[in-house]
């Protein structure tokens, strides 16, 4: 019987040649070229108004907080409210700028809660970061509103959110609506894979114009954007202040044009492979699944489920060549965190007990039915010897 793991990469391998091909045929693997061509590509997919491509979504969500924080001259020590259920690169963002994180608490769909939010608020909060775990929207538009009303910016951490839709007001509109700045990640295990590559969408193209600057050193004008011009000091640039190197290549970007042409589909057998689970676990008392909010049709990037003795469960599924993941441990166990600690219980209490069960376009049916009962026997086994 074949291991079946969380996550497999899938390319349409002779399209992203095809595209690959012509970056290396024109010399040109760098800024510029594909980058443009696949941030055109998602904001026409998106329909939302800016779209710069960077390195990884860990650097967009940095842009992110270096133009929110330089526009509205925030101070170090000012607060962000944040969610402790994230991969690290969400605060640690807000910790390049000097920033302090403020973690709130999730809900059931362990996206951040409303009220919790609300609670942390305070004369210093500059900003909340909303977290799109697996793809789900949760909350996110009583958050939008939030934000709104307390005068507050608000992030979208989209890192799971490629091909994510709400249903607004009758509108079908795509995760990043209602954010002052959304990141989506497009790394190899991602919904849409390249090798590593994000994409930072401000609502504000003043924002977008100057993140386009922090992301290339600070020069004002990209090479690629040089030598399209045919003045004699093409040559020439500013360097307005120092910068970074954030900014993605047109490899990178022309893997993802392929991808995105198939995102949707992708995108349905992932809620095909996950309505599979939800068949074969529904009624099992102790497996919970995570439910995904109403009025959306979320990317599932993840299919998580709640279980008791979860390190126990995952070393026995492990035994018969089933490898689930964590997503996530709770911040506040880290130590730059710590300040947080305690403060988050159904955080917590998911950080101990979550578990991402495998899924990916490499599955079928069999092998999520397969995984699905491996899982409630274990847990079926442990309840029975917990009572003996």
């Amino acid at each position: 019987m074949s291991a079946i793991h969380l996550f497999i990469p899938h390319y349409r391998v002779e399209e992203v040649l095809g595209e690959i091909r012509e970056c290396l045929e024109t010399g040109w693997t760098g800024l510029g070229f594909k980058t443009l061509a696949f941030e055109q590509a998602w904001r026409k997919y998106t329909g939302l108004p800016h779209a710069h491509f960077v390195s990884s979504a860990t650097a967009g969500l940095h842009l992110a907080v270096r133009q929110l924080k330089e526009a509205g001259g925030w101070r170090a020590d000012d607060e962000v409210i944040t969610s402790p259920l994230t991969f690290v690169s969400t605060n640690h963002a807000i910790l390049y700028e000097n920033l302090r994180p403020v973690f709130a608490d999730v809900d059931e769909y362990l996206c951040l809660d409303p009220a919790s939010v609300a609670a942390r608020v305070t004369p210093r909060t500059r900003a909340v970061c909303f977290v799109g775990l697996g793809g789900n929207v949760g909350r996110f538009p009583e958050i939008s509103e939030l934000c709104r009303r307390r005068g507050l910016r608000l992030i979208l951490d989209a890192a799971h959110m490629a091909g994510t839709w709400l249903e607004v007001e009758g509108e079908r509109r795509h995760a990043g609506w209602g954010a002052d700045v959304a990141v989506f990640s497009f790394h190899a295990v991602k919904n849409l894979p390249t090798a590593d590559g994000g994409m930072v969408c401000f609502s504000d193209g003043a924002l977008d114009r100057e993140a386009r600057k922090w992301s290339w050193l600070g020069i004002n004008k990209d090479t690629f954007s040089r030598t399209q011009s045919s003045t004699a000091y093409r040559w020439r640039y500013d360097v307005e202040h120092v910068g970074f190197k954030y900014h993605g290549n047109s490899v990178m970007a022309a893997m993802g044009l392929v991808g995105l042409r198939y995102l949707d589909e992708d995108n349905a057998v992932r809620r095909r492979l996950s309505a599979v689970y939800d068949a074969e676990l529904a009624g099992q008392a102790d497996v919970l699944p995570v439910p995904m909010a109403p009025e959306c049709l979320p990317a599932r990037h993840l299919y998580q489920v709640l279980v008791e003795a979860r390190d126990e469960v995952m070393a026995t599924l492990n035994e018969q060549e089933i490898f689930p993941g964590v997503h996530y441990r709770d911040n506040t166990e880290y130590p730059m965190y710590s300040h947080g600690y305690g403060t988050c219980p159904h955080a917590q209490q998911a950080g101990h007990r979550v578990i991402s069960l495998p899924l990916h376009l490499v599955l079928d049916d069999d092998d999520v039915r397969r995984v699905a009962r491996a899982l409630v026997d274990i847990v079926e086994a442990r309840r029975i010897l917990g009572r003996s």
